[in-house]
């Protein structure tokens, strides 16, 4: 079985990890694979074909930034992957995000419309079926909205400055997205799964698979962070990211270092240069890290994990830190809350910050979490957890030549 993925990154980020950890299940299980890609360097050892180059990458920008045109720029480079397609010939595609100033969404799925092979799309998150964002709020009738219904919004994520184009952009995926024979939608959980189902991909199949991680790298790390950094006797407030902002809870952290008496102190995880000249002084700052070794030991330092996002779809981090041994509050938000019980965390309204502070404050930190933690954790285990895709290519395959 040969499958072609297809994502905006290879090897780094939450996205870019899910489809290497992919690409080495289906080795093991002596399959093939080929990672197709967009931005950035791919890690040795992997069959993968880049996509596009930097005049592509900037021309994309510029189509987005002016006229909200996200998606419908890399002509050229999608053109040249829909021949490397038919060259390599796979028995399945499995796309992942296809929003990253990489690809022609119209002349991709123009020619996934004429092919008769299964075809999986993993979200990551909503920007398939919104007119903009990646992230949105449904309208005041449970909806899905079809334009930038918040006034600043082509101000996020793909960034538009000069025009909206959302309506259009809306109709345009619709048609685009619904005209593939063969498709399965699968979702990291059942928060999207739901919003798939109110949009225009409800007429496929929805299939949730939650995200996985390595439970040999992200597991109990014994270290000095503590005494390192003088913290020996109060409690680590830890909230990490790949990428800080307001929607990710910057915001809330530097309201709770205000707030906060002096036996808490807040530790953040993916700082860059410019947030910490105004990051809140009480908070300690350190800059993202690959180093999966240093991060799990910051999160076994920890006393709770805190993630207040207010736009997510199934935070790993979230899992990261359970596997640490480290309980966590979180909003309400998306589906942050489906990977805790109530043995390990402790789940808040979201945009609550009364609520959040009184969770902090009131949190039981004498009570012995690990065995918990560590036991809700194996759940996400990420070889059991990609084990799934591969039945389930297995699956699609034997329906796939049943059918032909």
């Amino acid at each position: 079985m040969k499958v072609l993925q297809i994502n905006s990154v290879c090897g780094y980020g939450s996205t870019g990890r899910i489809a290497t950890d992919l690409y080495n299940i289906l080795e093991k299980n002596g399959h093939e694979c080929c990672i197709a890609y967009g931005r950035g360097s791919a890690p040795k050892g992997y069959n993968t074909i880049k996509i596009g180059n930097k005049f592509d990458f900037y021309s994309h920008v510029l189509k987005t930034r002016l006229f909200d045109l996200h998606g419908f720029g890399s002509k050229r480079a999608t053109r040249k992957l829909i021949e490397q397609i038919k060259e390599y010939k796979p028995d399945i595609i499995h796309l992942h995000n296809l929003h990253g100033y990489y690809l022609n969404i119209e002349v991709l799925f123009n020619y996934l419309a004429t092919i008769d092979i299964p075809i999986i799309w993993l979200l990551h998150d909503a920007w398939s079926m919104s007119g903009h964002s990646a992230h949105f709020d449904l309208d005041s009738d449970d909806n899905i909205p079809k334009n930038n219904t918040k006034k600043f919004q082509k101000f996020e994520y793909p960034k538009s400055y000069v025009f909206d184009n959302s309506k259009k952009n809306f109709l345009k995926k619709k048609k685009l997205f619904t005209q593939v024979k063969d498709l399965t939608i699968i979702v990291p959980s059942n928060w999207l799964a739901e919003i798939v189902k109110k949009s225009f991909l409800s007429l496929y199949d929805v299939k949730v698979i939650h995200n996985g991680i390595d439970l040999s790298k992200f597991k109990i790390t014994p270290s000095n962070f503590k005494k390192d950094n003088g913290l020996a006797n109060e409690k680590i407030i830890l909230g990490v990211a790949s990428v800080w902002n307001d929607k990710k809870g910057l915001n809330y952290f530097n309201k709770l270092a205000q707030n906060l008496d002096d036996k808490f102190k807040i530790v953040l995880v993916g700082i860059n240069k410019k947030q910490m000249k105004k990051l809140d002084k009480n908070i300690l700052a350190i800059s993202r890290t690959e180093n999966i070794k240093k991060l799990a030991e910051i999160y076994t330092s920890a006393d709770v994990f805190v993630n207040p996002t207010i736009e997510d779809n199934f935070p790993t981090t979230i899992l990261e830190s359970l596997a640490c041994g480290t309980p966590v509050i979180t909003f309400d938000t998306g589906g942050s809350a489906e990977s805790l019980d109530e043995n390990v965390g402790t789940i808040i309204e979201k945009e609550n910050f009364n609520k959040l502070i009184k969770a902090i404050e009131n949190f039981d930190y004498e009570y012995d979490y690990l065995n918990s933690c560590l036991k809700r954790a194996q759940v996400f285990d990420r070889d059991k957890v990609y084990d799934k895709y591969n039945s389930y290519y297995n699956q699609l395959i034997l329906k796939s030549k049943f059918i032909s």
